[in-house]
């Protein structure tokens, strides 16, 4: 068990993390040389301090005890679930893993730009390929706890590569971070400089046997369904990293450029959540109209607020309702200076017998369900948008919700599907 590590960012020692035998929190303290560069990492909660930063109160399962700066790097419930199978690989316990262990493990191998040193995951693959389909066969494994298998990483390289590419993405569903190259059509590890040609991706996988969130098994067209709200969302006019279906074997996964990488270099990313220290696993925690409070303070962008306040809409007319606040994330390059991330996981998302599906997960004026087209107005005012701001993105939103049922069949889902979804969307 790891007690300490180094925290790095672009090659820059930051600070360190500690956590004592038996505690369930972590403590952490800036580095004084970084501390003097006056670069704001997490201004909110842990703004440049020569203080110890700790939070008992983040002991819970969305932080696992550790400060909102360093929390975005663990990996979530999938990656989690790799991580035990690749201990028992090893014949070591879950129990004498604990939350500096988990950022070892995942080293320089997280979504943005914070690296954990010593690292102790997995040796990186070396490889050049990457089969996907032995990849989703894995996952299945995993999810279906199929830990009286006995396969050890260098035995096959499909074990290997989820091992290696599949914790670092945060998420309840199987995925991997792959380098793809559009023009052969080739997929790489997204974990090393893969070369020219190649972008870096994440890649949601299709297919997998007990894949999901919220206690719910994924449909059959879950993949197909996201894509075809990528496509809306793009009508809308909302900002999304470019997205792909991958077919492969008759299955079809997700994919989604990552935000967080410009060619090899790293973005300092944050989720809202992460920011503001607030446990996603409890619906109505946090408001639209908050998260359009920090994003004016981070960017001071007035059109970052809108495209906030679009997607708000989208969610609202077209039903997404897992809008919760890891679902939201602002990015920072080397001079500091913050941006809000493109939107990512958009998709329909509900279901009344399900505590985090049954209503929106962030407040629209106050309320998260029965949310009417006077509240969306309302709060965008809230927002710093004018009326004719709103009604104008409102009614953009409208048309592309009544182009629902193609939007789905150009996606490849099924219209009985489509009609079944279309007919749940409110009548704002």
């Amino acid at each position: 068990m790891i007690n300490t590590a180094e925290v790095f960012l672009w090659g820059t020692r930051i600070g360190i993390i500690h956590q004592e035998d038996g505690q369930a929190y972590l403590s952490f303290e800036f580095d004084r040389d970084f501390i003097r560069s006056g670069i704001e990492l997490s201004p909110i909660k842990m703004p440049l301090s020569s203080r110890v930063y700790s939070f008992p109160e983040l002991a819970g399962s969305a932080f696992h005890g550790a400060p909102g700066l360093i929390a975005d790097s663990l990996p979530d419930s999938f990656g989690n679930r790799v991580i035990e199978r690749w201990l028992n690989e090893q014949d070591r316990s879950l129990n004498d893993f604990n939350s500096v262990d988990r950022l070892c493990y995942t080293g320089k191998r997280g979504m943005g730009a914070l690296e954990y040193r010593p690292a102790n995951g997995p040796e990186i693959w070396k490889e050049d390929s990457v089969d996907i389909a032995k990849m989703v066969d894995f996952a299945s494994d995993v999810l279906n706890d199929k830990k009286n298998q006995k396969l050890r990483i260098q035995d096959d390289p499909g074990y290997g590569q989820l091992i290696q590419l599949g914790t670092s993405a945060g998420g309840a569903r199987a995925k991997a971070l792959i380098a793809w190259n559009e023009e052969t059509g080739e997929i790489r590890s997204g974990q090393i400089d893969a070369g020219d040609g190649f972008e870096y991706w994440l890649m949601k996988f299709d297919g997998v046997k007990k894949n999901g969130d919220h206690d719910l098994e994924d449909a059959i067209e879950y993949t197909r369904i996201e894509y075809a709200y990528y496509l809306m969302a793009k009508k809308a006019g909302i900002r999304m990293s470019d997205c792909r279906l991958w077919e492969e074997n008759g299955r079809f996964h997700f994919m989604t450029k990552r935000f967080d990488r410009v060619g090899n270099q790293k973005l300092h990313m944050q989720t809202f959540g992460a920011l503001m220290h607030i446990d996603y696993n409890l619906p109505g925690q946090s408001s639209y109209e908050e998260a359009a409070e920090i994003t004016l303070r981070l960017t001071n962008s007035a059109s970052d607020v809108e495209d906030l306040y679009r997607r708000m809409v989208f969610n609202v007319l077209l039903v997404n309702q897992d809008d919760h606040v890891k679902n939201i994330a602002f990015l920072m390059d080397r001079k500091g200076k913050w941006k809000l991330a493109p939107a990512y996981d958009l998709t329909f998302a509900y279901n009344l017998e399900n505590r985090w599906l049954r209503a929106h997960q962030m407040r629209v004026n106050g309320k998260t369900s029965d949310i009417s087209y006077e509240d969306l107005i309302e709060s965008g005012k809230n927002m710093g948008l004018t009326s004719r701001k709103c009604t104008g993105i409102i009614q953009t939103i409208r048309s592309v919700k009544e182009d629902y049922i193609s939007h789905m069949k150009n996606a490849g889902v099924s219209t009985k599907t489509a009609k079944t979804l279309f007919a749940v969307l409110p009548s704002i």
